[in-house]
């Protein structure tokens, strides 16, 4: 593996736009996008910042997921990921690389906009983890709608059901779990702050989750639990081929200062940082990783 913090040029290190256009249907799959998306599979290396850990991350099959699962396996964390069921084959290779370290990986396939389903798969955490202390929540959608005209109130209610409403059903059936040290991180997005107008829907349920993030801070720290959350920029991760017109995928993350997006496994040392006790007096926040765009 190479060193991931060798000094290098940050605006070229990674591939630039224009990229090649691209389709995929959702969910999307690592396995299809040009240029692969670099999770951390040969670049990240562990150092025990989370040994002894038992962490559960939902969407963890590709994306930001994948890096962050890869991550924490190789930082000592055992990890239970969970996924959609036409999302097995990237969430079986990325158990193979959150894994070979030596690290326990379990697969737990189910929908997260089913409420049973949610105690279920903390349920079956617990059990296949002897335990569960750090809950990281990434798994969502990104409907592009071009305008108020093509509003769908099904699709809304379905994008609400799993980009708000299992963070509480997760913690709620979580929390009985969690002893005092544990950790839960949230994935918001520079959309919750500086929303496109055609991802308005979206951006609501992003803006909630970092005002769900501060607010369950408060309510958890008399129970010694941290609560913080992660808001990326622009990230080539499987949301864009499969949520976004080939014109902006030719030239997405442009806009970044950098003029480049990021790839996950620039963001995954982020949630490493907030699920250890180096971070224990940091709880409520939200940390913008955005490639150098100011977030207001």
């Amino acid at each position: 593996m190479t060193d991931l913090y060798e000094p290098t040029d940050v605006t070229t290190k990674y591939p630039q736009p224009p990229f090649k256009a691209q389709q995929q249907p959702v969910p999307g799959s690592i396995f299809d996008m040009e240029p692969r998306p670099d999770h951390g599979e040969d670049s990240y290396t562990g150092s025990g910042r989370l040994k002894g850990r038992k962490a559960l991350i939902t969407g963890g099959d590709s994306g930001i997921g994948r890096a962050v699962a890869i991550a924490f396996g190789r930082e000592g964390a055992d990890v239970a990921l969970n996924y959609l069921d036409e999302e097995a084959p990237d969430a079986e290779d990325t158990a193979k690389y959150a894994g070979d370290t030596g690290s326990k990986v379990v697969l737990i396939p189910g929908d997260l906009t089913d409420e049973a389903f949610n105690s279920e798969l903390v349920e079956k955490t617990v059990a296949e983890l002897g335990g569960l202390d750090i809950l990281v929540m990434i798994g969502g959608k990104m409907p592009t709608v071009s305008g108020i005209d093509d509003f769908d109130t099904a699709v809304f209610d379905d994008l609400l059901k799993l980009n708000i409403h299992s963070l509480f059903w997760l913690t709620k059936a979580a929390k009985p779990h969690l002893k005092p040290g544990a950790a839960i991180i949230t994935t918001s997005s520079i959309q919750g702050f500086q929303p496109s107008p055609t991802l308005v829907e979206y951006a609501v349920t992003k803006a909630g989750i970092a005002n769900w993030t501060r607010a369950m801070a408060g309510q958890l720290a008399e129970d010694g639990i941290r609560v913080n959350g992660v808001a990326p920029g622009p990230f080539w991760t499987p949301l864009q081929p499969s949520s976004v017109p080939n014109e902006k995928i030719e030239s997405f993350g442009e806009e970044s200062t950098y003029g480049r997006p990021g790839q996950p496994v620039e963001l995954s040392s982020t949630y490493v940082y907030l699920a250890e006790q180096a971070s224990s007096y940091t709880s409520g926040e939200t940390i913008a990783v955005t490639g150098g765009t100011p977030v207001h």
